[in-house]
């Protein structure tokens, strides 16, 4: 048996161990058998083992160039180095699927291990000895309807991986090299993109999980909050990132200029994270005051059902973009999955809608909990509008016969406002109190950020911008930042007046309320990504050709070409183009080198590598893509001056590192305990959160 034969068996075994995990599980709740509930967790070991068999045989024939595969064939070949074979793992259909699957079962493996279970020594005691167990996260009751989700889930991939599209396909002709990985899969940001998105969309299983689990049990209070808490953290983390990381891939890649032109792919990325952000806030609502049950729950089972509708769009085909595969059979079942999905978990939802009751309600405007409740709102009716652009096309083709496409022009019209609407919701939230708000308190302490906010914009417009929607969204963002600002000032002014020193002061304050401070960064974040797109607005783009020797002038940069080079390199073969790049007084930036390369079995497909340079003080990007090169050396290219793009990037560090601190665990003890409970309230806010106790 070959190592490609063990994985294919591996996958075959892996999908009747997850049919009889599932089925152990959902018999183990309802007869409250330890026996079967211990069995049912070995089978997650189990199944765990077996796609690392089959994950770790994939990259063997891929290393190996075992051409006898297709997927192997159509997705490497000899002239590629080993780190772009391992990129091919994850660069075509049934790989992604894989890694998928793989991760999943490995993530239910973390998951599994720490719920917990009863002693099979307290089985004959019967349910009422191990009913009231706990765990790290949740109840025992929990247990078995997470362990038969995950499970459940698993079966659908292994189901597809094993009988619809299996990367272990055989060839009847064994070829003698492969075709290769598509050129543009082959960069570095590659290897780090599509792992991140494809473990964004799995890890959202889990939290789903534990919503099923608590319908499924009744167990619908707090109990199973910490966990979806912590683990819809962890997938909004992950797919945060992936979406950056997927923009700083289209920006150094495509050579159009930009980061993000709401291609389909982009957008179906972009919903369960619209999503899983609206749950995040929901919850503390939940937490704090036992309101927006049903919404916690629903936007959960919406999360997951978005990232099933994103692998659906990008493995059917059905929408065109440059991230999608090609059409295939695999799309018609994840299609009928996700229509299980939806309708099993709805149904669920209503029956369990007399359990959901809000322990209160929303007593005034002026409240934290009408501010969260109106973010979500704009949060789902942003992923309501990017939804409706994406799939608009498949519905003008169902209705007309005609597939309409829907441009960036509808997305910026419509989301433009509803951006604006959470930026500023960004700013005041914090400034509301629980429960009731004074008036009067509330304008003393907008003053300081509006008045931040209306010096930003007039600023702006002596400086000549007079679009509406980027001077509202430049004083927006300067209205969040000059909130935050104070935030933390306050919160330090009152730890120094207890004797601490400034450093130690904000240790201790971002340590004692992690999810409050670590919160404040991630807005921030918001804000740098906010104001790198308001920069692009004004992107400059011009087509020039020159022979060596020659300049041109693009804004207040000069390019000079000095020559052509010849490139060869391990199945490729193209031209590197030398320019020195000249600032606004004509001094020195630095040296760009723009290339064009064909690789082999991808002659209709060239690809460019881009050049960039970020220059100083107003942050602008010099963007250079050659675009054709003739005989006599002459160059065109395509020059692109972008402000304050970098920002986007700025902003991504800044969302992982709050994020971090967010879900950094609490230190155990008393004093941590008192400090993750009560946190040091900000003299702006403190007054207003007494009143409205």
């Amino acid at each position: 048996m070959t190592f490609a034969d063990a994985g294919n068996a591996a996958l075959l075994f892996a999908f009747v161990v997850a049919c009889y995990g599932t089925a152990a599980s959902l018999l183990a709740a309802r007869g409250r058998l330890p026996e079967l509930l211990h069995s049912a967790r070995h089978a997650v070991v189990a199944l765990a083992a077996l796609l690392t068999v089959a994950a770790c045989a994939l990259f063997h024939a891929l290393l190996t160039h075992d051409f006898s595969l297709r997927y192997v064939y159509e997705h490497s070949s000899r002239a590629m180095p080993e780190l772009a074979r391992l990129t091919s793992f994850w660069g075509g259909q049934q790989g992604s699927l894989l890694l998928w699957a793989w991760g999943l079962a490995v993530l239910s493996l973390v998951v599994v291990w720490r719920l917990p279970v009863p002693a099979l020594r307290a089985a004959s005691a019967g349910p009422a000895s191990h009913g009231g167990l706990e765990g790290r996260w949740g109840d025992l009751h929990l247990a078995p309807y997470v362990i038969a989700t995950l499970l459940a889930i698993q079966t659908f991939f292994l189901f597809v991986l094993g009988f619809v599209g299996s990367p272990f396909e055989r060839l009847e002709a064994i070829p003698s090299d492969g075709r290769g990985l598509n050129p543009l899969l082959m960069d570095p940001a590659m290897r780090v993109h599509p792992p991140l998105l494809l473990l964004g969309y799995m890890s959202f299983s889990v939290p789903f999980a534990f919503a099923i689990a608590a319908l499924a049990s009744g167990q619908v209070g707090r109990s199973w909050l910490r966990a979806g808490r912590a683990w819809m953290l962890l997938a909004w983390t992950i797919q945060g990132c992936g979406l950056l990381m997927g923009a700083w891939w289209a920006y150094r890649v495509l050579g159009w200029g930009g980061y993000w032109g709401w291609d389909p792919v982009e957008n179906v990325a972009l919903l369960p994270w619209l999503t899983a952000t609206a749950f995040l806030h929901t919850l503390l609502v939940q937490e704090r005051r036992g309101l927006l049950k049903v919404w916690t729950m629903a936007l959960a089972i919406a999360t997951f059902a978005l990232a099933i509708f994103g692998t659906f769009v990008v493995r059917s085909g059905v929408l065109t973009s440059v991230h999608s595969f090609a059409l295939s059979p695999i799309g018609p079942y994840f299609f009928g999955f996700l229509g299980v999905v939806l309708i099993g978990a709805t149904a669920l939802l209503l029956y369990r809608l007399p359990l959901l009751r809000a322990e209160g309600q929303i007593d005034a405007v002026l409240s934290r909990e009408a501010g969260f409740l109106l973010n979500n709102l704009l949060l789902v009716g942003l992923a309501a509008a990017v939804f409706w652009g994406t799939v608009f096309p498949l519905l003008s083709e169902a209705v007309r016969g005609v597939k309409v496409a829907v441009g960036p022009p509808y997305y910026q019209q419509v989301t433009g406002p509803l951006l604006v609407g959470l930026l500023l919701l960004m700013g005041g939230g914090p400034l509301l109190a629980w429960r009731r708000t004074s008036p009067e308190r509330l304008a003393r302490q907008l003053g300081p950020p509006l008045a931040v906010a209306g010096a930003v914009g007039l600023g702006m417009a002596a400086l000549g911008i007079e679009r509406g929607l980027a001077l509202v969204g430049a004083a927006a963002c300067a209205f969040v930042a000059a909130t935050v600002a104070l935030e933390y000032w306050h919160g330090l002014r009152a730890r120094q007046r207890g004797g601490e020193s400034g450093l130690r002061a904000l240790g201790t304050l971002v340590a004692r309320g992690r999810r409050r401070y670590g919160g404040y960064l991630v807005h921030l974040a918001m804000v740098l990504i906010a104001i790198g797109v308001l920069g692009s607005g004004h992107q400059l783009d011009r087509l020039v050709t020159l022979a060596p020797g020659e300049q041109a002038r693009v804004g207040a940069f000069t390019l000079t070409y000095d020559t052509l080079y010849e490139l060869r390199g391990p199945g490729y073969e193209g031209v590197l183009a030398r320019l020195q790049l000249g600032g606004p007084r004509g001094e020195y930036l630095g040296t760009l080198q723009p290339d064009r390369r064909v690789y082999a079995n991808w002659e209709q497909q060239p690809v460019s590598t881009i050049a960039i340079q970020t220059t100083l003080p107003w942050l602008q990007d010099v963007y250079v893509v050659l675009t054709e090169a003739d005989a006599s050396n002459r160059v065109t290219l395509h020059v692109y001056v972008n402000p304050l793009v970098v920002c986007v990037w700025l902003g991504g560090v800044l969302f992982l590192l709050g994020t971090l601190v967010a879900a950094w665990p609490e230190a155990r003890g008393p004093r941590a305990a008192v400090g993750s409970a009560v946190a040091v309230q900000p003299a702006a806010t403190a007054g207003a959160t007494q009143e409205g106790a």
